[in-house]
């Protein structure tokens, strides 16, 4: 009886582990993001240092970096809930354990853990699609600024 009931807890501890997967990879996305995003604000901020800009180019130069800023907090907000979630996916498991050895006291605290941590996520991908968003703006703003010049070059070779 012992061993089907040891079998039973072992194979509820691992229910989490796919949820544990899942976060871990959004995480690693999330992190990657976080890396493109650090190295197109340094490339902006090079810019405008070395960049002699009118008025105009200066103020696109700030929205773009002040975008970039918004992009790595809400990536940061992300990665938070994602390191949240995994944590209460452990906690689900561990407590999954530990109700089977104090004789199933803890009542919902596994299915209370389970569901803060499926919430975690939810926000974290509210989160990273939010700030998914943004990077096309920005990467449509820089776009559009980029083939403006080209018009204004291609005009000015054909006068």
């Amino acid at each position: 009886m012992f061993q089907n009931t040891h079998y039973a807890i072992l194979t509820a501890m691992l229910a989490p582990a796919f949820f544990l997967t899942a976060t871990a990879s959004l995480l690693m996305s999330a992190n990657n993001r976080l890396a493109r995003v650090v190295d197109r604000l340094r490339a902006l901020l090079r810019e405008l240092d070395e960049g002699d800009m009118d008025a105009t180019a200066a103020r696109r130069m700030d929205r773009l970096i002040e975008l970039q800023r918004r992009r790595s907090n809400l990536v940061l907000r992300g990665s938070q809930l994602l390191y949240a979630a995994i944590s209460f996916f452990v906690g689900t498991s561990l407590s999954v354990a530990i109700d089977a050895f104090l004789d199933y006291r803890l009542g919902s605290l596994p299915t209370i853990l389970a569901v803060l941590g499926v919430l975690a996520m939810f926000a974290a991908s509210i989160n990273l699609s939010r700030e998914s968003a943004m990077a096309v703006s920005a990467l449509n703003e820089e776009m559009d600024h980029a083939h403006g010049l080209a018009r204004a070059k291609r005009r000015d070779l054909a006068e």
